[in-house]
């Protein structure tokens, strides 16, 4: 179980960290991505800082379940934006590649969240 929550978890930080490039730099996909939904340049420059954060705390063994939270709600907006914007859809120019990351890290944060679950009350405020 060790080494599939570790696969889940490079799978999800890297394909998360490798569209960081295209939303910090400004790229001319990434800009018409987020002008269509109307959040270029805030939400393209935003969801690459969380995308960045979740990436980062996926890694990390204490805050794993953290990022695969993260990470989940991040992706969970990615699909339903892709479902439901007939601009964007799932062939976004022509290809189905970024609905594809966008399901394949959802679904390795899900699975990580399954399997870490009992990790989460540590992440819950105890009352006193």
């Amino acid at each position: 179980m060790k080494i599939i929550s570790w696969i889940l978890r490079i799978v999800a930080a890297l394909i998360m960290a490798q569209t960081l490039y295209f939303k910090f730099t400004g790229a001319p996909e990434s800009v018409k991505l987020f002008t269509t939904l109307g959040m270029e340049p805030w939400g393209r420059i935003a969801t690459g800082a969380m995308e960045l954060i979740a990436s980062i705390l996926i890694l990390i063994p204490k805050t794993k379940t953290v990022g695969a939270g993260l990470g989940l709600g991040l992706m969970a907006g990615a699909i339903f934006f892709h479902v439901s914007n007939p601009t964007i859809g799932i062939y976004e120019d022509g290809s189905p590649l970024l609905f594809i990351y966008a399901c394949t890290v959802f679904l390795s944060c899900g699975i990580l969240l399954v399997i870490h679950f009992k990790e989460l009350k540590n992440f819950i405020p105890r009352r006193k």
